[in-house]
């Protein structure tokens, strides 16, 4: 008898609804989460101040020189960004390709993967612009509405932030209220 009802259950739509409603809350979740603990700015889940900072390849702690350390930073952040980005994407595209999905949760995946793609394409037009201003080392991360920019700089000038602010508007449509700018050593 419970398990006829249990069968009952699970093809019913409601379960196939539940099912793509969890998976959709899971990839948010999993988005939302790596943002907080190596992107935003505002919050101390990450590792050090700002979720920016580190000690590796500072010349007292390791022999080597400080560039190297921030070389390899940057590195390590578009790294993360995308294997982040490329595990979202997977699970959307299981959505996409589910013969249990509904129509609606497929649309939705596709909208979500779309604008993966779009936010994809802004981040590497941001950074390639504002390396051309001079900046060594850059990425910017987009996610939900706001942008972060993390640059190689000692210290920025008023016209360097305007500059980076005025790009990111111009790549993206987000109001500069909308964008953190960081500098990383």
């Amino acid at each position: 008898m419970k398990k006829e009802m249990l069968r009952k259950f699970l093809k019913s739509g409601t379960a196939k609804g539940l099912a793509v409603a969890c998976v959709a809350l899971m990839i948010g979740l999993a988005v939302y989460l790596n943002y907080r603990w190596f992107y935003d700015p505002t919050t101390s889940l990450g590792y050090g101040d700002n979720n920016m900072e580190d000690n590796f390849g500072d010349s007292a702690s390791t022999g080597g020189n400080a560039s190297t350390g921030s070389e390899s930073y940057f590195t390590s952040t578009a790294l993360d960004r995308k294997e982040a980005r490329d595990e979202a994407i997977d699970v959307l595209k299981l959505v996409t390709e589910s013969e249990e999905a509904s129509a609606e949760a497929k649309a939705d995946a596709s909208a979500k993967i779309s604008q993966i793609a779009l936010d994809i394409q802004n981040e590497a037009n941001i950074e390639t612009l504002v390396k051309a201003k001079g900046f060594e080392e850059c990425v910017a991360v987009i996610s939900e509405g706001s942008v972060s920019v993390i640059v190689s700089s000692e210290s920025l000038q008023a016209a360097e932030t305007a500059q980076i602010l005025t790009i990111v508007y111009e790549t993206t449509g987000i109001s500069p209220d909308k964008v953190s700018i960081i500098n990383k050593v």
